[in-house]
């Protein structure tokens, strides 16, 4: 299993979990893929043990598509509006995410 996290301060309506609703504040964004594709995208509070999967996140990780791109496409979509992340993937915009960036 691959996996990478980042630190960030979640967008104005913070982020749909299907654990426990919306969270929001300082948060920190894991992605972990399998051998197999299998991604999973979670959540947690800053500094807290329990993780959260985001809901309507995608649940494989595309074809000829970096872990390292899409974690920093979620996380984009994900925080307070900041300079865009940038990649050398194109893979379009991620659906499902609740909305877009906070202006």
């Amino acid at each position: 299993m691959s996996a990478l996290s980042s630190h960030f301060a979640a967008r104005q309506g913070g982020v749909m979990t299907d654990e426990v609703g919306t969270v929001t504040g300082d948060l920190t964004l894991r992605t972990e893929v399998d051998e197999d594709g299998t991604l999973r995208v979670l959540v947690q509070y800053l500094g807290a043990d329990e993780w959260y999967r985001i809901t309507d996140a995608p649940t494989s990780l595309p074809a000829d598509t970096s872990l390292a791109s899409v974690h920093a496409r979620l996380l984009d979509e994900l925080r307070v509006s900041q300079p865009r992340v940038t990649s050398t993937d194109d893979d379009g915009p991620l659906t499902g995410l609740g909305g877009g960036r906070a202006e």
